[in-house]
């Protein structure tokens, strides 16, 4: 009775059980890995992300003391032909290339259309006009190694136009063509590097224009 009873029983035995036990273990070690494949994944882009976020912190400019305009003509009804301002790294960061423009022919105060030596781009806006590409020199201030570059502790002075109608490239006069920046307009300069945030400098001029004014 006991064999009767036993005979037709069925069971796992330790092989059949092993093979479960060892499919159960490859899908979650192929789970684990997709997992952590898409964890390292983000973690690179976030890091990625970290690190192009700090160069475009460490390539921006920032104005460093007043906006400097110098006069064409003086009096109410005057206007200004040159505009100066001292520039530096932020967070002492990378180098920017400030090797200037070409000046176009006729001293129009636009750097030349082929001019292929300056990376940094200077543009100009008020409510009457837009002008791209300004004619601009750079002279360094205290520390300085010599070169274009504007590099850690380096001060450069940024002028924009010259302060005598048609020489060294021309100036303000000569690049507004539509209008003349004269008393009581708002203008924004747009200093455009290679890489980074674009400093935007905007002013006002007063109702009187002097000879040498500190815009503030």
């Amino acid at each position: 009775m006991i064999k009767k009873f036993f005979k037709h029983q069925k069971g796992i035995t330790g092989l059949e059980t092993a093979i479960i036990l060892i499919a159960f273990v490859v899908v979650a070690a192929v789970f684990a890995y997709t997992a952590l494949s898409a964890g390292l994944f983000s973690t690179q882009k976030s890091q990625e992300a970290v690190y192009s976020g700090l160069k475009e912190a460490r390539s921006t400019l920032e104005l460093r003391g007043g906006v400097i305009a110098t006069a064409n003509s003086t009096g109410s009804g005057g206007d200004i032909a040159q505009i100066s301002f001292i520039v530096a790294n932020v967070l002492g960061g990378e180098s920017i290339d400030f090797t200037q423009p070409t000046s176009a022919s006729g001293n129009t105060g636009i750097a030349d259309t082929t001019s292929d030596t300056n990376v940094v781009v200077i543009n100009y806006t008020d409510q009457y006009q837009s002008v791209d590409n300004l004619y601009w020199q750079f002279t360094p201030l205290g520390n300085d190694d010599g070169d274009n570059l504007l590099e850690m502790n380096e001060r450069f002075q940024i002028t924009v136009g010259s302060d005598t109608a048609g020489s060294d490239g021309g100036n303000l006069i000569n690049a507004l063509s539509t209008r003349p920046l004269g008393t009581k307009t708002t203008f924004n300069l747009e200093i455009l590097t290679p890489v980074g945030a674009v400093l935007q400098i905007e002013r006002t001029t007063p109702p009187w224009i002097d000879t040498i004014m500190n815009l503030r």
